[in-house]
């Protein structure tokens, strides 16, 4: 079957059906043809402006069915894709389809890095199947352990209740991956003990929500989840009292060990179902294990076969400032693409939901613009890092170098915090803001980010610049 569209994208998440839907606007009177090996696909709604370039967003899960009612253009297929034939612009499906293009996205994503490959008591949390996967699993846990330290880990520590958490990280600090040892001590108040909310029935969700098929192939690869997957989730173990907590930190699973050699090693009284040695020296056992280590770019298959795709060190498709690979009018965005030009001083690439959306949409942008032979200047997105999540029941933003990457020992910190309530930091170097993180509900967003883009020198002001008792924000808003 030989179908044809000006473009194609690969890839039913954030990235990909940003993607779809900024086609749609930007060149309505085109063909666009969108390929998801799920049959759910992932939708940004209730984008809600923070300041002029932080943006917070839901991700709902859709019926594909609904993309295309929105945007007439658009014809999604839920399908895989076996073989890209770059030379000739085409692009082959398992189930038999071929289609041409003259411009392709590839979105497809990553996927979880796992500790163990098909271990019966190792799982990873990527997308809709692997969380149905894993609330069932924990419910008959008492003991799980969390291996990873980013948002996954993070939430899932908060999230878990009745249960016994062993918390394994690289790194002297939970969450590293976000924030600094400061705001981690802020946040490990609430790293025990239950949460205010008294359960999954008391939490208001206000988006449509949706589940897979059951005819859906439990293999396939689906879309990242976004923000607030575990919404509604019942995370809850055996035990009858509150979850404890356990932090392993500075060591990594060295090796995994069966029930005998695990029992003898650990000392332990109880009989798990799986031991694991850390390169710390301790053995610990649990019923289940939570591999959340990261992504790895879904890209070898379109390597194959096109020995001219450029890849990063990381497996991601290096792309220009047009998000173009080194292939004719193949593109790339969100988790599966690696930036491959000279970045601004305070944006750096994080595969994250917020910049997934902004790639997908940029890269529409520029296949039109290619299309029409049209000059295009790159997104002012790209000009400084901005991100906006919640852990711990707290609202967390990142501005910048919110972690003072790069700038090495010559900048200094400035703090705010109440336990509890708030906690700020600015990270400072020749009197400059450089980034931030602000953790509650501080009010500062506009402020630090227009500090950060204008560069103004603040020596003047000095620690005054975080007093609550001074209105500098009323001033540099």
């Amino acid at each position: 079957m030989e179908h044809s569209a000006t473009y194609v994208i690969v890839g039913g998440g954030i990235a990909g059906v940003s993607c779809a839907e900024g086609l749609s606007f930007l060149h309505p009177d085109k063909t666009i043809i969108l390929i998801t090996a799920s049959p759910l696909i992932k939708a940004v709604k209730n984008v809600v402006p923070l300041s002029k370039h932080l943006v917070q967003f839901d991700v709902e899960e859709c019926a594909p069915e609904k993309l295309s009612e929105k945007h007439s253009s658009v014809t999604v297929w839920h399908d895989t894709v076996a073989e890209l034939d770059s030379k000739n612009h085409l692009l082959h499906t398992t189930s038999g389809k071929t289609v041409s293009y003259k411009k392709l996205c590839i979105c497809t994503g990553g996927r979880a890095k796992l500790i163990a490959e098909n271990h019966p008591h190792v799982v990873s949390i990527r997308d809709t199947q692997s969380v149905k996967d894993f609330q069932s699993c924990v419910k008959n846990a008492r003991r799980i352990v969390i291996v990873g330290n980013g948002g996954i880990a993070t939430e899932l520590s908060y999230e878990l209740e009745g249960i016994e958490i062993i918390w394994v990280v690289k790194d002297e600090h939970i969450t590293a991956a976000f924030v600094d040892p400061g705001a981690a001590e802020f946040f490990k108040a609430k790293l025990e003990g239950s949460k205010e909310t008294e359960g999954p029935s008391q939490r208001i969700c206000k988006r449509m929500r949706f589940t897979e098929a059951e005819k859906a192939k439990a293999n396939a690869a689906g879309a990242a989840l976004g923000p607030d997957w575990h919404a509604n989730l019942n995370l809850r173990g055996l035990l009858a009292a509150s979850k404890t907590v356990s932090v392993k930190y500075g060591c990594e699973v060295k090796e995994i060990l069966n029930a005998d050699e695990g029992k003898a090693r650990s000392g332990d009284t109880d009989t798990w179902p799986v031991y694991l040695l850390l390169t710390n020296g301790d053995t610990v056992g649990c019923d289940l294990v939570v591999s959340a280590t990261g992504v790895i770019p879904n890209s070898a298959l379109f390597a194959r076969g096109n020995d001219d795709l450029n890849l990063a060190p990381d497996g991601g498709i290096t792309v220009d400032e047009f998000m173009q690979s080194s292939l004719p009018d193949v593109y790339a965005a969100g988790d599966v693409c690696a930036a491959g030009w000279p970045l601004a001083k305070h944006w750096f690439q994080m595969r994250l939901w917020t910049q997934a959306r902004q790639m997908g949409m940029y890269a529409a942008k520029c296949m039109v613009a290619s299309l029409r032979n049209e000059p295009i200047l790159q997104d002012f997105c790209f000009e400084m890092f901005t991100h906006v999540t919640k852990f711990f029941g707290y609202k967390v933003v990142l501005l910048g170098l919110h972690n003072a990457q790069g700038l090495g020992s010559n900048c200094e910190l400035l703090l705010r915090a109440t336990m509890g309530v708030e906690y700020i930091k600015c990270v400072m170097q020749d009197g400059k803001m450089q980034g931030a993180v602000l953790i509650g509900e501080t009010d500062l967003e506009e402020m630090c980010e227009n500090l950060i883009l204008d560069q103004l020198d603040l020596s003047d002001f000095g620690e005054a610049l975080l007093d609550p008792n001074v209105d500098v924000e009323d001033y540099f808003d």
